[in-house]
Order: structure tokens, then sequence, then C-alpha cells
């Protein structure tokens, strides 16, 4: 289970930019990225909601081939691709990515604005392939080729985390059939 690539843009709409190394912000998400700087196009969301969202590489490629279009990583405008790792069932965990801290809020279908975008037809095919939002507890700075793994209360609460009653609560998003 491991981060490939990094993602990130200044503001809403531009095109993404890849980068080696980028620092995940407790509370905030990615360095530099739209969102912890306060914008982006979902930033009317709640905080926890609209942090970092993560990808998997692989569903980006069934996704391209299914629609028939060269489609790019970044182009899926999410922060993070991993490889190895089902990130649907994150959501409601705590996990790290290299020594940052995470917890999955939900799953991030795509929207139209995304279709938009890229000038191809997306949504349908990543419906149940668009990854997930996760929120930053303990922030630091990820490289590509870090691991991704699970993190159970006691790390999470040892790091600082909201656990038991104060844990976080996801939210279940309703992908259609």
């Amino acid at each position: 289970m491991t981060l490939l690539e990094i993602w990130r843009t200044r503001t809403a709409a531009a095109p993404m930019e890849r980068v080696p190394t980028a620092r995940l912000l407790a509370g905030r998400g990615l360095e530099g990225d739209r969102y912890a700087l306060g914008g982006g196009t979902w930033a009317q969301y709640p905080d926890l909601e609209k942090q970092l969202t993560l990808v998997d590489r692989e569903d980006v490629a069934a996704v391209a081939a299914e629609v028939g279009v060269p489609l790019r990583t970044g182009d899926t405008r999410r922060n993070l691709v991993t490889t190895g790792v089902d990130l649907p069932s994150l959501v409601g965990r705590w996990f790290a990515v290299g020594d940052a801290l995470l917890f999955g809020m939900k799953r991030c279908p795509p929207c139209a604005h995304l279709e938009r975008l890229t000038g191809a037809r997306l949504v349908k095919a990543m419906v149940r392939r668009g990854g997930v939002n996760a929120a930053v507890f303990g922030g630091a700075v990820v490289a590509e080729g870090d691991a991704v793994r699970l993190v159970d209360d006691a790390e999470a609460a040892g790091r600082g985390a909201p656990v038991g009653a104060d844990r976080p609560v996801p939210r279940i998003v309703a992908l259609p059939d």
C-alpha cells in the first residue's frame, strides 16, 4: 500500500501540478492546495470533508479504458494517488500516509465540474472509483513512495486524535447502481 503521486493546485479549476513531496497540515489539508488555502470549487463543504482526496491509480486506468480517453491521475483533481489500497474501506477509519495521520471521511464520487474541466464523460465510469475524502489530524511531510497503512484507535489517540465519543463521524454517500 503506497503513495505514488502528490497533486495540488492553488486555485479552483486551475491545472493540477505534481510534486514529489508536500506537507499535510492538520485541520487544513495539503499545503499549497486550493482547499488548504480556503478556496476550491467545494470550499463550502464541511471542513473535514474537503481537506484531502485520494484516488487509486488502477481505478483511474480502468476509467480511462472504459471511457476511451487519455486520463492522467492528476486529471481526476485528487491530491494523493495510491496503489494497493482499498480506498473505500478507509471511510470511518484512521490511517497514515508516511507519518501523517488521516481519517477517511467519505467516498468521493465525481461531479459534472470534473467533466467540464476534462471534456470527458467521466461521472458514470468514476462513480464507484472516485476515491475518498480524508481529514488531516496529524500533519507531516509526505513523499511519493511513502507507505499507506491502517492505524488503530490506540495509536491515533496516542498521537492526539479524538477517539471514542469524540471520534469524527464519516458521511456515508449513497452511490447509484
